[in-house]
């Protein structure tokens, strides 16, 4: 993205053991309506660390925030994209039930955004790294990135991330993946439903900025509308069901938004919410 710039009122990184201020982990930029957020631990395989969720969460929340920020573009340096927990940390059990509190409210926060997030993955995901790419609305992999779910494997389970994960797979799949934890390919992911395009490394940034920029053509409220749509579980009988579709489409044809919209495609121009790049 370019003219893009890091937004103010940071998050708290914590301190290092000689009492000076750590470097920060995730670094979060706006551009032309696009947040990127961008993991940047790779000494440690982006790893869920408590400071990188902390700085996650904050960034998470500010671009959501952000009247600006039409679509968020969850990113990484380095070849992982995110190794999950930090195992590490994870032998305590103080830090291990503070990760277990703290990462489901990340996860939420993806998955609950009322902005479109696309996750994009020049390299690996494991355990937790695949339910953040889960809870993201769509998601865009390098060929060469591959997956695991890895828990069983160390003696855990992948509980919070089925969360997320498990409206995504197809049920036979996702029993074979988090059973055995065999790694798994970009491809395999792709006809799986964990990602919507596994795509040769040097398309992977034209891919995310494709994404980008249909989503960002939609209208704020609609989009937010549709994503509550999309995670809502049918609990009525359909006649009702379509009842209230039909309310809800009325209510968005009457609109500021559909007015504006049915206008834009009448006078064949773009919406007023669609950004402006200079």
């Amino acid at each position: 993205m370019t003219d893009a710039t890091e937004t103010s009122g940071a998050p708290d990184h914590g301190a290092t053991s000689d009492g000076s201020a750590a470097e920060p982990l995730v670094h979060l930029e706006v551009a032309a309506g696009i947040a990127t957020i961008t993991l940047d631990s790779p000494g440690n395989r982006n790893a869920l660390s408590a400071q990188l969720r902390r700085e996650l969460s904050s960034h998470l929340r500010a671009a959501v925030d952000d009247d600006a920020v039409r679509v968020i573009v969850l990113t990484h340096t380095g070849p992982v994209f995110c190794a999950g927990m930090d195992l590490k940390e994870a032998l305590g059990s103080e830090s291990t039930s503070q990760g277990v509190r703290e990462f489901p409210a990340i996860l939420e926060l993806i998955w609950t955004s009322p902005k479109p997030v696309v996750a994009r993955l020049a390299g690996p995901a494991r355990a937790g790294g695949v339910g953040m790419v889960a809870a993201c609305d769509l998601a865009v992999a390098a060929d060469t990135a591959s997956f695991a779910f890895t828990e069983v494997r160390i003696g855990v389970v992948p509980a919070i991330i089925s969360v997320t994960v498990l409206p995504r797979l197809l049920p036979r799949p996702a029993h074979e993946l988090l059973l055995t934890g065999e790694t798994f390919d970009a491809a395999r992911a792709e006809q799986v439903g964990l990602i919507n395009r596994a795509v040769p490394a040097e398309a992977l940034d034209a891919e995310v900025a494709r994404f980008a920029d249909m989503l960002a053509r939609g209208a704020p409220g609609a989009l937010a509308a549709t994503k509550q749509l999309l995670r809502e579980e049918p609990a009525v009988p359909m006649s009702q069901a379509f009842e209230d579709m039909l309310a809800l489409s009325a209510r968005h044809f009457a609109s500021d938004e559909g007015q504006e919209g049915i206008r834009a495609f009448a006078e064949k121009r773009p919406a007023a919410w669609v950004p402006t790049i200079d």
